[in-house]
């Protein structure tokens, strides 16, 4: 017989009695402070859960993303990496909330509120984003061991599989560790671009008037291709049910006021973390604009041309290196959180509850096969493409993960006196809006 969960522990109700824990493993295993205990260490109790998810807004397919927007079109898209990125902090912010006071990840709070016919459509739409995820993955990682390695793109592919060994140290180590190592690679990854920006020298006005929208993003197929796809790159659909889960590992009060000074937290959380992401992205993109864009290079969409021509541009021979470096960082921090994700989202959903490596060779194998037919087929070139689809894809799903998302925590029966205010309720449709109306334009001009 199990166990009841101690008296602190809220559990879901919501009429279902097979809502389990999300992650039961990690599950309220991060000690917080109680009442009266100092802030900063309770900030610090809370620090984490945002840099696992600021790591799916940094991850390969952006790269390829943000280097055909700079590249191709300047400075001009960096205001659609602030707007994607402002959408990233309300919409995450929104899904620590909804875990911290309902006690139910997303994917639970589906399956709760949703029938079967829904909760299964949402439930596929889900698994086909994180494919896509897990694809751009394989690819950016495969790419970094050739550049760095002179691996062959076909066998770094298949090197790919070995990282559910990774994946299953880390988890064994406990969830704090987890968190540890991520960071580590986010530092590595920043520093390095840190590192590629100075070397740049980056035209500074040209980056405040690249901040400022333009209509071209919208009246410019093209641009609004790359545009879209930068969106689906920053605001990440898995991302949204691993938030909701993993900010359950702190062990908090499960009072009013505990929930609310949990929610406080996991907000300056996640948007510190995303601040980080967004210069990781406004990096790439400026490094794209100011060493290949303004020497008339707007055809290098490639990541092994960038490669290849920052060190004769920028004058260092270490600019190629530290870009590869960081690409291998993010392609494996990537893979972490994907890997979190469609954990939960599969015991979130049916409440099939399979082992992690399991469930990790299955989902890396869904993307290996197209990756390897591509990379053999058509090389570097095709595997780019794959790359800068794979994050268009993303976008696409996103309405299945952000309207169930605000629909829940504009809910007053579910969030009690947590209920979004109508400022936010209006600024979260509004996002909703914006990501469907910029997915159905897409959708009209590759049909029409």
């Amino acid at each position: 017989m199990t166990p009841p969960p101690p008296a602190d522990i809220a559990m879901p109700s919501m009429d279902m009695p097979d809502i389990r824990p999300s992650l039961p493993g990690s599950y309220r295993t991060i000690a917080v402070p109680r009442a009266g205990g100092s802030v900063w260490k309770k900030m610090g109790a809370f620090a984490g859960p945002g840099y696992i998810v600021a790591v799916g807004y940094m991850d390969p397919g952006n790269w390829a993303t943000d280097l055909a927007g700079g590249s191709a079109f300047g400075y001009t898209l960096l205001s659609v990496i602030l707007l994607s990125s402002i959408m990233a902090m309300v919409l995450q912010s929104l899904s620590a909330k909804l875990g911290i006071v309902t006690g139910m990840d997303l994917a639970q709070a589906c399956r709760a509120q949703y029938s079967a016919p829904v909760r299964v459509t949402l439930w596929i739409m889900c698994e086909l984003a994180i494919i896509a995820c897990d694809l751009a993955e394989v690819v950016g990682t495969a790419i970094a061991l050739q550049l760095l390695f002179d691996i062959p793109l076909v066998m770094g592919v298949c090197l790919t599989a070995a990282d559910v060994m990774l994946i299953l140290f880390l988890q064994q180590r406990g969830f704090r560790q987890l968190e540890a190592f991520i960071v580590a690679l986010l530092i590595v990854i920043a520093g390095c671009f840190a590192v590629e920006l100075f070397l740049s020298k980056p035209d500074l006005a040209a980056i405040g008037m690249g901040l400022v929208p333009s209509a071209s993003v919208v009246t410019n197929p093209a641009m609004l291709y790359i545009a879209i796809g930068i969106i689906g790159a920053t605001v990440m659909p898995h991302n949204l049910y691993l938030h909701s889960s993993i900010v359950q590992t702190r062990s908090f009060e499960r009072s009013e006021r505990g929930k609310r000074e949990a929610v406080l937290f996991a907000t300056v959380d996640s948007t510190v973390a995303l601040m980080l992401a967004m210069f990781v992205n406004g990096a790439i993109l400026i490094l794209a604009a100011s060493s290949f864009h303004v020497a008339g290079m707007t055809g290098v969409a490639e990541i092994q041309d960038a490669h290849r021509l920052l060190a004769p541009m920028l004058g260092a021979g270490i600019a190629s290196t530290l870009f590869a470096v960081a690409l291998l960082a993010s392609g494996q921090n990537s893979t972490i959180t994907a890997t979190l994700a469609g954990q939960i989202v599969m015991e979130g959903f049916v409440n099939l509850r399979v082992p992690a490596w399991l469930r990790r060779v299955v989902t890396r194998m869904l993307a290996i096969v197209p990756a390897v037919i591509v990379a053999a087929l058509y090389g570097s070139e095709g595997t780019t493409r794959l790359l800068v689809l794979s994050q268009v894809i993303l976008s696409l799903q996103l309405p299945f993960a952000v309207v169930p998302l605000v629909k829940f925590t504009s809910d007053r029966r579910l969030m009690g006196s947590f209920v979004n205010p109508h400022w936010l309720k209006f600024a979260a449709w509004a996002i909703s809006a914006i990501i469907i109306t910029l997915n159905l334009k897409l959708l009209l001009d590759f049909f029409l």
